[in-house]
């Protein structure tokens, strides 16, 4: 169905956590959305059988799909082919969130409610008020807040949260910023992301969420991630 909300679900090696999330986001979505709603799980070829697993979740829900890649190239590549798949599938909304249960589904609904009352993009966001992180060492808070703000400076955004995978856009957003020319592939690809759309002239809206660090599983989270991240910055300004 034209204009639903599509949730975009990367994956790798998360065997542990990918059928207790993908049921809460999709009780999530089918309360936010009464008309439909749809769950897209983007696996890059995980050793630990996500994909399998997934497979099975997508044969018993109906809203539920599995893109299955066979090269490993990242969170950003990964995001960037579900948004094409859900856009070419006449997406009105696309949702992209963790699959660890960092990102609490229950929020999904607030997500999509601030799009449709007026934002173009909405970000959950630690770190404006109502915003928390829970289970993280001071250590990486900090990192984590530091990151933000060396972006927030470099880019001359007002945005609080850049490094948060919480998201939703309105589907004109991906329509507009010329998604086949992201070539970020980590954590950097949000900052990227959000910097097009403030750069298109869209209205982005901070939502605030509680962040927890992953209970189950293994972070992809390394320093070549953090490296990249770095260094992408002061070029996404150039490129401006």
């Amino acid at each position: 169905m034209p204009g639903l909300p599509w949730l975009i679900l990367p994956t790798f090696n998360e065997a542990e956590n990918i059928d207790a999330v993908v049921r809460a986001a999709d009780a999530a979505l089918a309360s936010a959305s009464p008309e439909g709603h749809r769950i897209l799980v983007v696996d890059d070829d995980s050793p630990d059988g996500t994909g399998r697993l997934a497979d099975g979740l997508a044969e018993e829900l109906a809203a539920v799909s599995v893109l299955h890649r066979t090269v490993r190239e990242g969170l950003g590549p990964a995001y960037l082919a579900g948004f094409t798949h859900a856009l070419d599938h006449d997406a009105g909304y696309v949702l992209e969130m963790d699959a660890d249960f960092s990102h609490d589904p229950a929020d999904l609904g607030r997500l999509l409610d601030a799009v449709r009352s007026g934002c173009d993009l909405a970000l959950g966001s630690r770190y404006v008020p109502g915003g928390s992180v829970v289970d993280w060492s001071r250590s990486r808070q900090f990192v984590s807040r530091g990151g933000s703000w060396y972006a927030r400076r470099a880019l001359g955004l007002g945005v609080q949260d850049l490094t948060g995978g919480y998201k939703c856009f309105r589907a004109e957003v991906l329509r507009a910023i010329d998604l086949p020319t992201v070539r970020s592939r980590g954590y950097a690809f949000q900052v990227e992301l959000t910097y097009r759309a403030v750069r298109a002239g869209f209205r982005v809206c901070e939502v605030p969420i509680r962040f927890r660090d992953r209970q189950l599983g293994q972070s992809k989270m390394s320093a070549a991630i953090a490296v990249e991240a770095m260094f992408l910055v002061p070029r996404l300004r150039r490129r401006r």
